[in-house]
């Protein structure tokens, strides 16, 4: 069985990682998405809840399986015997810090192998960060985050809501 790991913060899932976590399901058997703790980051919600929003999410979806996992990202792919990282790329931008990091996991797991999707056109632009900035504001993220999880973001990130 051909498994691949694709992590990240998911704070909140948006459209994008939707679009790349589909894309990865039809190249994979498996597909884990993992919901990595960043200490460096501050997180909006917690890796259980940014865990169930991904559920909702793919729940139509066979051969995903979401995990959370604090420790070395290395070191949980080859746990789980996995071939391949998947990265979403949206920039150049984007690919220097994850370039560094596929070298980086490759030295540390040689067996698994760090895949690079492209972002669609239209999500070039997105992210979390954009995500929980326009919803602070009030404003419309109905056109960036899945509608089966567009109540539970708005109703913790819209002051007022």
């Amino acid at each position: 069985m051909r498994i691949a790991v694709c992590p990240g913060s998911f704070d909140p899932v948006t459209l994008g990682h939707l679009d790349i976590i589909l894309r990865a399901s039809k190249l994979f058997d498996k597909v884990i998405i993992l919901v990595s703790v960043n200490p460096g980051k501050t997180a909006s919600f917690t890796s259980e809840e940014r865990v169930e929003m991904i559920r909702a999410v793919t729940s139509d979806i066979p051969n995903v399986e979401t995990d959370v996992f604090d420790g070395l990202l290395a070191d949980y792919v080859k746990k789980t015997g996995a071939i391949a990282i998947v990265k979403g790329l949206r920039a150049v931008s984007d690919f220097e810090y994850e370039f560094q990091m596929a070298l980086t996991n490759k030295k540390l797991y040689p067996d698994a192998e760090t895949v690079f999707l492209t972002t669609k056109a239209e999500n070039m632009y997105l992210s979390s960060s954009v995500v929980k900035q326009i919803a602070s504001f009030g404003g419309d993220i109905s056109h960036f985050v899945p509608p089966q999880i567009l109540g539970v973001i708005k109703k913790r990130l819209i002051k007022n809501y």
